[in-house]
C-alpha cells in the first residue's frame, strides 16, 4: 500500500536488501535508475510502474556511481517510511512505493506467478488501469473516509490482478514460473491436466504423451519454463491445496490426503511434514490459533 516512497533531488542512492518481498513503485515526477546484480541498469521515468520481487537486492539511484544508503537503516533512523534524499533542487524525483502482503499459507505460490521484475512504461497502454487504481489508492490513503481500510485492501488486490493480466508480465522469455508455464502451449497442457485432476497418479511419461512430445523433451521443457520438475510441481501444488484445506478446517487430514492423491493419511503426513516443516495436525492447529 502507499505510505512509503521517497522525495529526492541532486545526487542520491538507496539500496534494498534481499528479502523475497513483493514491492512496487510508481514515479510521479522525475526519473531514476534501478540496478540489480548481474543485470543492466533500468531507467524508470515519470509515470512508469515497477513491480519487483526482492529475490536479489536492488538499488534506486540518480547515478550508478554513488554509494547507496541502506533503506532499512534509513527508515529505522528517521522513523519514517517516506525518505528524503539528496540535496538541492535539481532533478527532483517523487516516487511512491509499497509492498504486497499476503494473508495466505501459500504466499510463495502466488509470488511465483510473477517474474522477478515487471516494468510498465508510462506509454504502455496496459498501464492505464493500473495507474487509475494506484491514484485511487493514494487518494484513499491521504483522505481516508468510511471503510477506507477495506477499500485500500481491495484496490491493492485489483492492482496485482491487473499486473498479472498485462502481456508485459507474461512476455519475458527469460522468466520462469507458473505464469510462464501457463503461457507455453506444451507446459500449459500439462499444468491444466494436473490442476484438473490433482489426485491422479501422474507420471512424466503420461504427461508427455498428453502434450504430444517425447518424455525427455517434455521433462526438459517443463523444468526450463516452469523452473521445477513436473512431479515436483505436482507435489508443490498438492501441498498448496492441503494447506488451504487445513486452514479451512472443514475436512479431516485423511479426507484431504485422498482428495489430493495420497494413498494413505500416513503417506500424506510424511510428505506434508517434509515439505512444510510440521505435521498436518500441527499446521491446522496453528492456523486455527491465528484465526482467533
Amino acid at each position: 500500500m502507499f505510505g512509503g516512497g521517497l522525495d529526492a533531488s541532486g545526487a542520491w542512492a538507496v539500496s534494498f536488501r534481499k528479502r523475497d518481498d513483493l514491492l512496487f513503485c510508481w514515479i510521479e515526477r522525475g526519473e531514476c535508475r534501478l540496478t540489480r546484480p548481474h543485470c543492466a541498469p533500468l531507467q524508470i521515468c515519470q509515470g512508469d510502474f515497477v513491480l519487483i520481487r526482492t529475490v536479489t537486492p536492488f538499488t534506486l539511484t540518480s547515478d550508478v556511481s554513488i554509494e547507496p544508503i541502506d533503506s532499512e537503516t534509513a527508515v529505522a533512523t528517521t522513523g519514517n517510511v517516506r525518505l528524503t534524499l539528496g540535496a538541492g533542487g535539481d532533478r527532483p524525483v517523487t516516487l511512491h512505493a509499497g509492498k504486497f502482503a499476503f494473508d495466505t499459507a501459500n504466499e510463495d505460490l502466488l509470488s511465483g506467478l510473477l517474474p522477478p521484475l515487471v516494468h510498465l512504461a508510462a506509454c504502455d497502454t496496459s498501464l492505464g488501469r493500473v495507474r487509475a487504481l494506484l491514484t485511487m489508492n493514494e487518494m484513499e490513503a491521504r483522505e481516508p473516509g468510511p471503510a477506507s481500510a477495506f477499500i485500500i485492501v481491495r484496490l491493492v488486490e485489483l492492482i496485482l490482478v491487473e499486473i498479472l493480466r498485462t502481456k508485459r508480465s507474461q512476455a519475458d522469455e527469460a522468466t520462469t514460473g507458473l505464469l510462464a508455464g501457463l503461457n507455453d502451449p506444451v507446459t500449459a497442457c500439462a499444468l491444466a491436466a494436473m490442476h484438473r485432476d490433482v489426485a491422479h497418479d501422474w507420471t512424466v511419461g503420461e504427461l508427455a504423451k498428453l502434450c504430444g512430445v517425447s518424455r525427455s523433451t517434455f521433462a526438459t521443457r517443463f523444468r526450463t519454463i516452469v523452473g521445477t520438475a513436473p512431479i515436483d510441481y505436482l507435489l508443490h501444488w498438492r501441498m498448496a491445496l492441503a494447506k488451504d484445506a487445513l486452514r479451512c478446517g472443514e475436512r479431516s487430514s485423511g479426507e484431504i490426503a485422498y482428495a489430493i492423491g495420497f494413498k494413505s493419511p500416513s503417506a500424506f503426513s510424511t510428505a506434508f511434514t517434509r515439505a512444510v516443516g510440521c505435521s498436518p495436525k500441527r499446521f491446522a492447529g496453528n492456523a486455527a490459533t491465528k484465526s482467533r
